[in-house]
C-alpha cells in the first residue's frame, strides 16, 4: 500500500495537478490530505472540489477554518487577510460546510495526520526545532505522524532523544516515532519553488519526499487576474 501525502495546496490547482499526476506514476493507491486546501491562490473551489471528491482522508488547516468561518481578520498579515476574504467568496455554504467539518487530527490506516501540533492542533503552532517537535511527540500514539502548516519539509525522529533534519528518503525504523513535514503542494517555502508532497510505502516501510515543477507562470497570472496581492503571485518563484 503507497500513499501519497499532500499538505498546504492553498488553492493552486496547477501544482495540484502536477502532484497527483506523479503520485498515479509513482504507484500510490491512496491519498491523505493534511490541511489548508483553500488560501493564498486563485482556484480554492477547484482544489476543493479534487479532494473532496477524491474522498482522501482530510484534516483542517488554519485557512480551511479561516475561510469557513465569519470570524474578523484583525492582526492578520494583510496579503493573508485579503486572500482569506476572496476566498470565502469563491466557496459555496456546502463548500464551507465541509471545510468546517474536517477533524483537527485523524488515523489513517497505521498513523497519524495533523495540519500543525498534535500537543495543540487548534491553536496552530509552528514546528521548526527539536522542542517544538517533542512536544507534539509526546501526545504522538503512533509510530508515524505526517504535518503541515510551516511549508518546510523535515522529519523529526525520537529514540532516545529527538532528532530532525531535512530529508529526501529514508526508512521508517521499529521503536522509533516519527513526525514528518511533508512540505507544501501550493506554496513552498523552503527557498525550492518546486511543489512538495510524500510518497509513503507501508510495505516497504519508507517515506519519500518528492519535488516537482509546475507551471508557475500561469499561477501568478491567475493570482493577478483575481486581484490577489502582488506578493502572493511573486513568492511562488522565490519558494518563500
Amino acid at each position: 500500500m503507497r500513499y501519497a501525502i499532500l499538505a498546504d495546496i492553498h488553492g493552486n490547482l496547477e501544482a495540484l495537478e502536477t502532484v497527483l499526476a506523479d503520485a498515479k506514476k509513482m504507484g500510490c493507491t491512496h491519498y491523505a490530505c493534511l490541511g489548508d486546501v483553500v488560501g493564498y491562490n486563485a482556484n480554492p473551489k477547484e482544489c476543493l472540489d479534487i479532494i473532496r471528491d477524491m474522498g482522501m482522508p482530510c484534516v483542517k488547516g488554519n485557512h480551511d477554518e479561516y475561510c469557513s468561518v465569519d470570524m474578523e481578520l484583525e492582526g492578520f498579515n494583510p496579503n493573508a487577510a485579503e486572500a482569506v476574504s476572496w476566498t470565502r467568496q469563491q466557496l459555496t455554504n456546502e463548500d464551507m460546510k465541509w471545510l468546517r467539518d474536517l477533524r483537527y487530527i485523524r488515523l489513517v490506516a497505521s498513523f497519524s495526520i495533523v495540519h500543525a501540533t498534535l500537543d495543540g492542533p487548534q491553536r496552530w503552532g509552528y514546528v521548526f526545532d527539536k522542542l517544538a517537535a517533542a512536544a507534539s511527540l509526546t501526545y504522538q500514539n503512533t509510530s508515524v505522524c505526517f504535518h503541515g502548516h510551516t511549508h518546510v519539509p523535515v522529519a523529526f525522529v525520537r529514540d532516545n532523544s529527538v532528532r530532525g533534519g531535512i530529508y529526501t528518503k529514508f526508512r521508517i525504523e521499529p521503536g522509533k516515532k516519527f513526525f514528518i513535514n511533508v512540505g507544501s503542494v501550493g506554496q513552498p517555502r523552503d527557498g525550492n519553488p518546486r511543489s512538495a508532497y510524500v510518497v509513503y510505502d507501508l510495505e516497504e516501510n519508507s517515506v519519500e519526499l518528492r519535488r516537482l515543477d509546475y507551471d508557475i507562470a500561469t499561477t501568478q497570472l491567475k493570482i493577478r487576474a483575481a486581484g490577489l496581492p502582488d506578493r502572493l503571485a511573486d513568492r511562488l518563484a522565490l519558494g518563500k
